[in-house]
């Protein structure tokens, strides 16, 4: 298991650092295609995978990407001042609540209360939520600080699982995951912000880069901080539903919520650190 486990990872980095480094359209269709697997395993959780509900949220994803992409390629449409007047994520968010609510009436009492208020929670814990991966890319300097969404969430996950590992006594969260601890937490932040650290000064020195080393290293104290809420997050919907994994396409890691979960609520964090800082 440990043997899968690493080459699964191994084969992530190396995709993560060639669609990444790439961005652009690869990078986004990349993510475009993350989400929606993402939504399609959270969606089978709540049986909805394959029906009217799902298939609206996979829509309503799919009209956000095209929203994001638009706003960032506006120029195809010449500065068109009628795509300027339109609000796209209030606009996709009525419409899909308005979408998902006709599924509901007319359909009852097929589907339950519980199922439509997934479909729409679906769309922005996974598909909006990860589009900041690609967001962040192409700010000013994403090139770099893209990075840190990952330096918080996975260097985050494997400092404090050593950390824990080594002297790790008091659970952090017993009942829902009794195996992490406030010790493994702590090394997680800590080795969040030192990977900070050491990140900024090598793009620094090797990359030609100007950034505030001190300033990576609380975007990713921060960040890691939230990544631990995702994982447990993810985790808890788990436990309520009684599932080990949310799918198996990455072998010994599980599906791409298994793997993601932490970057899920990592990416928009970062994104909005780096926007401000």
């Amino acid at each position: 298991m440990f043997k899968t486990r690493l080459l699964s990872g191994i084969v992530l980095v190396l995709i993560a650092l060639v669609t990444v480094i790439c961005g652009g359209n690869l990078l986004f269709a990349t993510v475009l295609i993350i989400s929606l697997i993402g939504m399609n395993e959270l969606y089978k959780v709540f049986g909805i995978d394959k029906k009217a509900p799902g298939i609206i949220g996979y829509l309503g994803a799919i009209l956000f990407y095209i929203g994001i992409y638009l706003d960032l390629y506006r120029n195809l449409f010449n500065e068109n001042p009628y795509f300027d007047a339109v609000d796209w994520p209030l606009m996709l968010t009525m419409v899909l609540v308005i979408l998902l609510m006709a599924s509901y009436v007319f359909a009852f009492p097929h589907y339950k209360t519980e199922q439509i208020v997934v479909a729409f929670f679906g769309v922005f814990y996974v598909a909006v939520m990860l589009s900041y991966i690609f967001q962040t890319r192409i700010l000013p300097g994403g090139v770099f600080s893209v990075w840190l969404v990952f330096l918080c969430s996975w260097g985050c996950d494997t400092c404090a699982y050593c950390t824990g590992m080594l002297i790790g006594k008091h659970k952090m969260a017993p009942v829902l995951s009794p195996k992490k601890s406030t010790e493994g937490a702590v090394g997680g932040v800590v080795g969040a912000a030192l990977l900070g650290v050491l990140y900024g000064c090598a793009i620094n020195h090797w990359g030609g880069a100007n950034v505030a080393v001190a300033g990576y290293a609380i975007v990713c104290a921060a960040g890691a901080l939230i990544s631990m809420v995702g994982d447990l997050a993810a985790s808890a919907i788990k436990r309520n539903h009684e599932i080990k994994d949310y799918g198996t396409l990455i072998p010994g890691h599980g599906g791409i919520l298994d793997r993601f979960d932490s970057v899920i609520f990592t990416a928009p964090i970062i994104y909005y650190l780096v926007a401000l800082l």
